[in-house]
């Protein structure tokens, strides 16, 4: 498992490079065409990496769970019942960034033009934000009822 997570680190940090070598290089062509490729070896190295820990880590707690037992006694019911609270935060989340995409740059292109409308937009985009804290307020609400 360790070797997993190492590989996974040394995937991180080959991406990283790659990505301060494109940006400190003096000059600006394109990238080779073997920096793409690795690149691309490098995410699906990523990837799979994470499927392979999942995999390799749900075999780790299947081993131990009579040792946990004891620890908290959490029925399948209350996990689900957690999941479904943390439900409603994570997609309102999903739909406030949805939404603040097109607000977001309609409001700089607006600003460019007219630098006294930035307060209308700064109104335009908590309404849309408003979305994330409606479904944090719901989860909360919903977590009480635990």
């Amino acid at each position: 498992m360790s070797w997993l997570i190492a590989l996974m680190g040394l995937s991180v940090l080959a991406t990283i490079g790659a990505g301060v070598w494109l940006e400190l290089k003096p000059e600006r062509r394109p990238a080779p065409a073997w920096l793409k490729g690795g690149l691309l070896a490098n995410v699906l190295l990523f990837g799979f990496g994470i499927a392979g820990s999942l995999l390799l880590g749900v075999q780790e707690v299947l081993a131990s769970e009579p040792a946990a037992a004891g620890l908290m006694d959490i029925s399948m019911g209350k996990g689900l019942a957690l999941i479904g609270i943390g439900l409603p935060t994570a997609l309102a989340a999903i739909g406030a960034g949805i939404a603040l995409g097109p607000v977001g740059s309609a409001s700089l292109a607006v600003i460019a033009e007219k630098p006294e409308m930035f307060g209308r937009t700064l109104i335009y985009m908590g309404l849309a934000e408003g979305i994330a804290i409606y479904g944090l307020v719901m989860s909360i609400l919903l977590l009480g009822k635990i």
